[in-house]
């Protein structure tokens, strides 16, 4: 029903500078941006504005710069950097005699490209409708209204209204079909909570080395390359930490700076992840001149989903990249670790991420030397199913001489539910 362009197209690309910081976008960027989408890039058009002109967003004057570009490149699509009302859009088709496109535009395209699971297929349909809907009429400006047939006649429901009573019973069904989906995560979230299964999600910005550093920690073939939005699909997988023992990590969707709304509220289900994780690893491309900027946009985005205030672990990737860094952890005044310096590609710095992290799940831990006599033996079973057991001894009365480590939760559970005197065991040193 609508026309997309395929991917392989020639493009002028769109690039303007304004004074407002708010506004300012990245032509490198977009650059890695269409390169991701499969398009080529033939031509760049740029100017400065103090702020969008309504008709063709940029000048009259840079309107017509852009149709000559097109003309003399034979480009196939226009793609701005910024984002453009359904009017620019239609204004500017008109003048440049081929398909404009803008970054939302193009950021959906490469999602329907990338997603893979019916989940991911399910979610980029819904942002892809959302953002249509508002766009519909350019598709029929040469219709005007179906004709009833006998004892039907009369104005009839033009064919803008029929697509968009289907496209609102269409996002209606994908709303239904995700809502099943929202509740069988929810269903295997609740029963990892009551497992005390701690999850660990993978934050940062759009090719910051996420999938990789995935892959290194969890010996997995998750999909990974060198451009942006290289995974789109939430994948979880089990781990085992020392010390705190069974983990799932999580690898979500990249970030990246004006990140449409309609995407991040089609990607709910998804980035429930992150906000139920326990841990969040925020990957920073610290070989990247702008990662102070792109902490600043994934921050953002966390505190759209309400994912701000869960404890955070900033991981600075790609030291290969960097003269004179080494793999290291940097602590805050009372010793946690905060930052953890790695290079997931070549493997550098993975086990102080790995104890950094089994640092951060154990600021609840709880640690004590045992002293358990010979009639409670089945404590022994409990503590070996918990994989607890740090060290271990029997002393001349036979008492079995245990130190354990584990969750305060799961200490507190032992007490209430497999022996009220637990305590009374403990040796006091």
């Amino acid at each position: 029903m609508f026309d997309r362009y395929a991917a392989g197209e020639q493009a002028v690309l769109v690039h303007v500078d304004f004074a407002d910081e708010n506004s300012k976008e990245d032509l490198l960027e977009l650059q890695l941006l269409v390169s991701s989408a499969g398009v080529n890039a033939i031509d760049v058009v740029t100017g400065t504005r103090q702020a969008p002109q309504a008709r063709y967003f940029v000048g009259s004057g840079k309107a017509e710069e852009i149709a000559n570009a097109v003309r003399a490149q034979q480009a196939d699509v226009v793609i701005f950097n910024h984002s453009l009302s359904p009017s620019q859009e239609r204004n500017l088709e008109q003048l440049c005699k081929c398909r404009v496109l803008d970054r939302t535009g193009l950021i959906l395209d490469i999602f329907a490209q990338r997603a893979r699971t019916h989940e991911g297929k399910l979610q980029v349909e819904l942002a892809q409708l959302r953002h249509i809907s508002t766009r519909l009429i350019r598709g029929w400006t040469h219709l005007d209204k179906q004709k009833g047939g006998i004892g039907l006649r009369g104005p009839g429901e033009s064919q803008l209204e029929t697509d968009r009573r289907l496209l609102r019973e269409r996002i209606k069904a994908i709303l239904r079909r995700l809502a099943k989906v929202q509740k069988q995560r929810e269903q295997g979230r609740r029963s990892r909570v009551r497992a005390e299964i701690p999850t660990i999600s993978l934050v940062g910005y759009t090719n910051a080395g996420k999938s990789t550093l995935f892959n290194t920690m969890t010996q997995s073939a998750v999909y990974a390359a060198d451009q942006l939005f290289a995974t789109l699909d939430p994948t979880l997988r089990k781990i085992q930490l020392q010390d705190v023992g069974s983990a799932i990590f999580a690898d979500t969707v990249g970030f990246i700076r004006h990140l449409p709304h309609d995407l991040i509220a089609a990607f709910k289900a998804t980035l429930q992840e992150t906000q139920q994780a326990n841990l969040l690893l925020h990957v920073v491309d610290y070989s990247d001149e702008q990662f102070q900027e792109n902490i600043g946009q994934v921050d953002e985005v966390l505190e759209e989903i309400e994912a701000d205030d869960i404890q955070q672990l900033i991981v600075c990737n790609k030291i290969d990249r960097m003269d004179g860094v080494s793999a290291k952890i940097d602590r805050d005044e009372s010793g946690m670790p905060i930052r953890v310096w790695i290079s997931a590609q070549q493997g550098i710095g993975i086990d102080l991420l790995l104890a950094a992290i089994t640092e951060c799940l154990s600021k609840n831990m709880v640690q004590h030397s045992l002293s358990i006599p010979p009639q409670k033996s089945n404590l022994r079973g409990v503590f070996f199913e918990m994989n607890c057991i740090a060290s271990q001894d029997y002393a001349d009365n036979g008492n079995w001489l245990v130190e354990v480590r584990m969750e305060q939760s799961d200490w507190n559970r032992l007490i209430k539910r497999i022996d009220a005197d637990l305590e009374s065991y403990i040796v006091k040193h």
